[in-house]
């Protein structure tokens, strides 16, 4: 009975004492790894304070550029389409030739107009010089007519003397009456020479006087001035440079370097001034618009550095950006028809702002990009 008492007593005790050890290693189990719970949070809070902390994400993202139209500047029949979609182009290629043959008349006209002008003004300067001679001439002329006056009053004088002493032999009887007579035509005559060698003074006066205004005003266009000053001169200068810059317009040129897009004209097809004929997308020059939500904004500024990705060739493609500028307002403010909020139906909507991204040049270069293709952007906020 004895051994059998102690050995009932014994069992309880190895129970509790195993309960215990059990209740030990649990509690030592659930310790450590609550410490690996702990250690673990830790590293994750390190890591990402260290690598995700302030970083702003949005795959809302798409390439753009800024797309160059190409639209000739005179109208005409399309001679030539030098480029077809897809074609990549150089700054300054042919991309359209229109027909010319108008252009080509108005720069003929235009370099006869020319000459002409130049014609006129040597024939002003040669005037000139002929001008002189006309003054110096009437000059002499005048000259010539005070004489023929002083002649015409002698022979006046004359005349009416003797007209005055038949006069005063008249009532004797010792002058004829057609000695008389012709005393009196011979006055007569007189004094209408006389009057004609006035007149004739006169006129020289008036020549000589004609003579020199006309010097006076062929002086004033031609003094200081030369053949490539004179006003004519240039104002026909310009009208033949008018018409060669129209003869250059009728060969359309690429604006910028790219990828030619949405080619909208054909040979034969008559074109207008400023009617767009094709796109050009210079991919060399293309950017990313990130659409980050408003509470994104709070820490985004411009210089900051941005990781981008592209669908079209997968995560391990990185592109390297910048921030170069925000919006000026949500895409909602510049709808077609912008939302009107102030209905009794209203729901709040989180809006979008778009931030333009610069890509490095390297990187569009080693992986081309096309406008319209999505991307995933990551801006690091961490530098102020």
């Amino acid at each position: 009975m004895t051994d059998n008492n102690v050995t009932s007593a014994a069992v309880p005790a190895a129970l509790a004492d195993g309960e215990a050890s059990a209740s030990a290693k649990r509690k030592t189990m659930l310790t450590r790894l609550a410490i690996v719970v702990v250690v673990i949070a830790a590293l994750w809070g390190v890591w990402y304070y260290f690598t995700q902390a302030g970083l702003v994400k949005t795959d809302n993202a798409y390439v753009n550029a800024e797309t160059a139209q190409v639209t000739p500047l005179v109208a005409g029949a399309v001679r030539e389409v030098r480029v077809l979609d897809t074609q990549t182009v150089r700054k300054g290629d042919i991309v359209l030739v229109l027909d010319d043959a108008d252009a080509r008349v108005d720069v003929a006209t235009a370099e006869a107009g020319l000459r002409q002008a130049r014609q006129r003004f040597a024939q002003a300067q040669a005037s000139g010089s002929s001008l002189g001679a006309q003054v110096t001439a009437s000059s002499s002329d005048i000259a010539q007519a005070e004489g023929k006056l002083a002649a015409a009053r002698a022979d006046f004088e004359r005349a009416r003397q003797a007209m005055a002493r038949r006069d005063a032999l008249a009532g004797t009887g010792a002058v004829s009456g057609e000695d008389a007579s012709n005393a009196r035509a011979q006055l007569a005559s007189a004094s209408a020479g006389l009057d004609l060698a006035r007149a004739g003074v006169a006129t020289a006066t008036a020549n000589r006087q004609a003579a020199i205004g006309q010097l006076a005003v062929n002086k004033v266009i031609t003094l200081g001035t030369s053949a490539d000053n004179d006003p004519d001169v240039a104002a026909a200068r310009a009208r033949l440079d008018a018409a060669r810059l129209g003869l250059a317009r009728t060969v359309v040129r690429a604006p910028v370097a790219g990828i030619v897009t949405q080619r909208q004209v054909q040979v034969g097809q008559r074109v207008a001034p400023g009617a767009p004929v094709m796109q050009i997308v210079p991919v060399d020059a293309a950017y990313v618009d990130a659409n980050l939500k408003e509470g994104q904004l709070r820490h985004v500024r411009l210089g900051q550095k941005v990781e981008l990705t592209s669908d079209l060739y997968g995560s391990s493609v990185q592109f390297h950006g910048q921030v170069v500028g925000l919006g000026g307002g949500t895409g909602a403010a510049f709808a077609l028809i912008p939302a009107q909020n102030a209905t009794g139906n209203w729901v709040k909507v989180v809006q979008r702002l778009p931030v333009r991204i610069a890509i490095a040049p390297a990187d569009l270069k080693a992986h081309p990009l096309r406008v319209g293709l999505s991307m995933e952007a990551v801006i690091d906020t961490r530098a102020q």
